[in-house]
């Protein structure tokens, strides 16, 4: 993931883990590189003032205004005032091109605009775009940008403001097809069905049909090339990735192709959305995205732009990957009998974990790739939320899932989110709602992760996504069952 930097660099140009590493343990606003653009705002005291906000809302603000007022506990109130407009307040960089609206979103803490962050950044205020034009304009604006990204390069995972700005300072000396405007080339499935499934979130929510265009449906077709390219059915393909590392997890073997795997249908993908590399390609959660992905660009283009022949080559696709996945995708565990495997590699080999980042086992129902109430699902949460997870971690302030990005012992308060949003049991949520309530170090902000036992011990000061997925847990809170936000935990914390 990309990574907070702090004034704890070992070297000029520092490695991601480096720069994450520095972020730990720390609550205020660090010092920033050039890149970073220039924000008004110190952490500390909560949202920047109302002139520094990066985008104003009348509808947010109103909304923030009436869930407040909802929400018992002070302190839970006041995250959410925080947190649910924060990509808003200090991420959205709104402006036009070609005279249409064009949007973009850094991460927080790194000025680049990955794929899956900046959609899942603005997904929950898609519910409110029918009410604010402006809003409306602006997610018009990042649909448009990330068309005319995948466009530059289906293959990489984050991209900079201008074609004439050079890459993140760690993908400066990467060994690959690096293409201007390109920030870093992480070849991860997950970043196109991410921007999919925010295309046809929009055009749900809003009707507009204005953002496809015929830059968007040459990107829709891009991405079932790439899928394509990606089975491998007839040879590796045009994408190798290599970067010189002590980190194994952030290059490729086997001169930038990664581990073999049998090509049987499913999608390669090189890296997981926590921006690590795969052990085995074939990763199951990101092939079920997949699916999901091709379902949604096969109804758009059926319902929006009006081409049968996309439509009909996402569905063969989608027939295809399916298929694959349900024979090759699933492991028989000793314990909770047959689960998804988070990585497979079609001659047998299976890897058995779950990671926090999304999509990974726990957070498929959330991405619409199953049901919540699918017993398969049930058996894979099951032993995702189990020690069995080699990284799920139990301490003395949270149960939770982390990643191998960060280490052992580390909770990511996305995974906590995460089973609280897809959870049917009120007695889980509740339990969720206490341990993000009690792990921000005073911050009030939402963190990457904190260390199991000690949550002063965090990383990410300012992490856009999982500040606005606390709101969307909040809002749909609200919606479905808002006795549970009616509680004080004031005298009662976790």
């Amino acid at each position: 993931m990309k990574d907070f930097i702090s004034t704890k660099l070992s070297s000029p140009t520092p490695t991601r883990r480096e720069v994450l590493r520095g972020g730990l343990a720390t609550c205020a606003f660090l010092a920033a590189p050039s890149r970073l653009p220039a924000l008004t705002w110190d952490i500390a005291n909560g949202r920047p003032n109302p002139p520094d906000r990066r985008f104003r809302s009348p509808v947010v603000e109103s909304t923030i205004a009436a869930l407040r007022s909802q929400i018992a506990d002070p302190v839970l109130a006041t995250m959410f005032e925080r947190c649910f407009p924060n990509t808003l307040d200090t991420t959205v960089f709104p402006g036009t091109f070609q005279g249409n609206p064009d949007t973009f979103v850094i991460t927080g803490d790194i000025d680049a605009m990955w794929l899956r962050d900046s959609s899942a950044q603005v997904w929950p205020y898609l519910r409110l775009a029918r009410r604010d034009s402006r809003l409306a304009t602006l997610l018009e604006g990042v649909i448009r940008r990330q068309s005319r990204m995948i466009l530059i390069d289906s293959y990489a995972n984050a991209f900079t403001r201008t074609t004439s700005d050079s890459p993140l300072p760690w993908a400066v000396n990467d060994q690959t097809d690096m293409k201007p405007g390109v920030a870093e080339r992480k070849w991860e499935i997950d970043s196109l069905c991410y921007t999919v499934r925010l295309a046809h979130g929009y055009w749900n929510q809003t009707g507009d049909s204005k953002p496809f265009d015929a830059h968007w449906s040459a990107a829709a077709w891009r991405i079932l090339e790439t899928f394509r390219e990606q089975q491998r059915l007839n040879g590796a393909g045009p994408y190798s990735f290599m970067r010189q590392t002590s980190t194994p997890t952030d290059t490729l073997p086997l001169h930038g192709y990664g581990n073999p795997a049998k090509p049987v249908g499913m999608i390669f993908s090189m890296f997981r959305p926590s921006d690590d590399a795969c052990i085995f390609p074939l990763f199951v959660p990101a092939n079920l995205f997949a699916v999901r992905t091709l379902e949604q660009i096969a109804e758009l283009a059926t319902r929006v732009v009006n081409n049968a022949k996309l439509a009909d080559a996402c569905m063969a696709l989608r027939n295809r990957v399916s298929q694959a996945v349900m024979r090759h995708g699933k492991f028989r565990h000793p314990e909770f009998g047959e689960i998804w495997a988070y990585e497979v590699d079609g001659y047998g080999g299976a890897l058995v974990m779950d990671d926090a980042n999304a999509p990974g086992l726990l957070s498929l129902p959330y991405l619409e790739c199953c049901n919540a109430s699918d017993p398969l699902y049930l058996r894979s949460r099951q032993f995702t939320l189990n020690a069995a997870n080699p990284y799920f971690f139990r301490g003395k302030c949270a149960d939770g899932i982390g990643s191998p990005h960060i280490g052992l012992g580390k909770i990511w308060p996305i995974s906590i989110i995460m089973r609280a949003l897809t959870s049917r049991d009120d007695g889980e949520v509740t339990m969720c709602l206490k341990w993000l309530r009690n792990t921000t170090a005073g911050t009030d902000f939402i963190h990457e992760s904190f260390d199991d036992d000690n949550p002063e011990q965090f990383t990410r000061p300012w992490f856009a996504w999982a500040n606005t997925l606390f709101g969307e847990l909040i809002l749909k809170l609200a919606a479905t069952r808002p006795a549970l936000l009616k509680q004080d935990f004031n005298s009662n914390a976790a």
